[in-house]
């Protein structure tokens, strides 16, 4: 035998050894490819986990034989963020023994950077459990209503964007859209409702400008686990409307908001529109990872994070009544709800082509701080 097969001979062996794995692989994700698409997403998800935590490319040889990974987005929502959030929200209710209370708060306010100077309540003894220190009431004092401009910060955050709406699309974060129909969702003929008539042709967008020479403007606040968790009302309006979007549940960090187009219309969030005195008027509170509680002080009715719902569903419910044709008057700086945790808080209003916002992209707000005036 020359050198040159014999030198051939290990590379032959090799590849022969490699031949009948690829063709196990092939009939294999044949018989994938047969399966209906639950089951197909059942059986990859395993092997897409290893593919992204394993070394680069010890799972390259599947790439030859025709298999591809899910995307980290796609396997991302594929994890039972509602389920977990449920089971946050039991454990955040199991009462506390007095002497595991101090250790268990002190770490979070450690880790999170909670200012319990603030608190109605300083003593860490006085909260059974850890629902009760999330949605712990701040002193009086603490965050002062600014009575000089029009729209305040309903809640503490961080200011991931802001400005006009332009083309029916809202940025969650600079450069990442979502659709304004998505989010508020689509227009009834219910005559409560707080939009004006439909015209033939015309954008979302217009429907909601209902004066004139106005415009329509956002803001998104983001909460994070260390901030201060009650909302308020950020102006003078009316409160007319109320639609309930069960959804995931997936963080939304700023992070993860750049990571995931249209991130707000996928998760859980309640809209209640109405109107203030320039015109239509939005806020919305977005749901979040361990975030399945969303609670409107008014709203009795409103329970969020339920076990089951149908994808893109959306229930509605009005406050204007025969015995109340107004809905639900709230004041600048009025307690409206809460969230169990970090969350997202949303503006949609019009107002007139003079207002502007007195912030910064990326700034920290509190409640009661100016958002913008005329």
């Amino acid at each position: 035998m020359c050198q040159s097969e014999a030198r051939r001979g290990p590379e032959l062996r090799t590849a022969k050894w490699l031949h009948f794995p690829q063709l196990a692989l092939r009939r294999r994700l044949g018989q994938l490819s047969c399966m209906s698409k639950p089951a197909l997403k059942l059986r990859s998800w395993p092997l897409t986990v290893l593919y992204y935590l394993l070394p680069l490319g010890a799972l390259r040889p599947l790439s030859r034989v025709g298999w591809r990974p899910v995307s980290r987005v796609a396997l991302y929502k594929s994890v039972p963020t509602r389920l977990l959030s449920r089971a946050w929200g039991r454990l955040n209710q199991v009462e506390l023994p007095q002497w595991l209370r101090r250790p268990v708060y002190s770490l979070y306010i450690w880790t999170f950077g909670v200012n319990m100077k603030e608190a109605a309540v300083e003593d860490l003894h006085h909260y059974r459990n850890l629902s009760e220190f999330f949605r712990r009431k701040l002193k009086p004092q603490a965050r002062p209503v600014c009575g000089l401009h029009s729209v305040i910060s309903p809640s503490d955050g961080k200011i991931l964007n802001f400005g006009q709406v332009k083309n029916c699309e809202v940025e969650q974060v600079k450069g990442v859209t979502y659709s304004l129909e998505s989010f508020l969702g689509p227009r009834t003929p219910a005559e409560d409702l707080p939009f004006p008539p439909a015209t033939p042709h015309s954008s979302f967008r217009s429907q909601l400008v209902t004066r004139e020479g106005n415009e329509l403007y956002h803001c998104v606040i983001y909460l994070a686990p260390g901030d201060y968790h009650c909302f308020h009302s950020p102006t003078d309006w009316t409160v007319s409307h109320r639609r309930h979007f069960p959804g995931s549940l997936m963080s939304v960090n700023p992070g993860m908001a750049r990571w995931i187009k249209e991130l707000f219309c996928h998760n859980e969030r309640v809209v209640l529109t109405g109107d203030w005195k320039h015109g239509f008027f939005s806020l919305t509170a977005v749901g979040a990872t361990n975030v399945g509680s969303i609670r409107i002080y008014f709203d009795r009715d409103l329970h969020t994070n339920s076990p089951r719902y149908s994808k893109g569903s959306y229930n509605d419910f009005s406050f204007v009544t025969h015995a109340n044709k107004e809905g639900i008057p709230m004041r600048k700086g009025e307690h409206l709800g809460e969230f169990n945790l970090g969350s997202t808080i949303v503006l949609i209003f019009e107002a007139p082509k003079d207002f502007n916002f007195k912030l910064q992209a990326g700034q920290k707000i509190r409640f009661g701080e100016a958002l913008g005036s005329l």
